[in-house]
């Protein structure tokens, strides 16, 4: 019982942390299409501002290709435990897949 819940867990920590980091990429990029609409202003503070800003994007870009690459790897691991467990116990996984559908069903139809 305790590895569902720790697998439910993984699956939803993984899903929702793509979402953080498709929401982060999105906003780099407007963030680099706001500091080329300013490409024509490159003299002084606003200048200064813009390499600033390109720095950090650039670093953000770096530490999130790591994230990414370590959230694949939880997504693998997690994607072969849930594997041994079905193959460990089958007619668990089968009774947990019954109940799932049994529920989404009843949701379903209530609408």
């Amino acid at each position: 019982m305790a590895a569902k819940k720790s697998n439910i867990a993984t699956e939803a920590a993984a899903a929702s942390s793509d979402q953080l980091i498709g929401e982060f990429k999105a906003l780099m990029a407007d963030a680099e299409a706001l500091i080329k609409a300013t490409e024509g202003h490159a003299d002084g503070a606003l200048g200064s501002i813009r390499s600033k800003a390109l720095e950090t994007i650039a670093g953000a870009k770096e530490s999130l290709s790591g994230i990414e690459g370590q959230l694949a790897d939880k997504a693998k691991a997690a994607a072969e435990s849930a594997d041994d467990f079905v193959h460990r116990n089958p007619w668990e996984a089968v009774g947990v897949a019954a109940g799932l559908g049994l529920l989404i069903g009843l949701f379903i139809r209530r609408r």
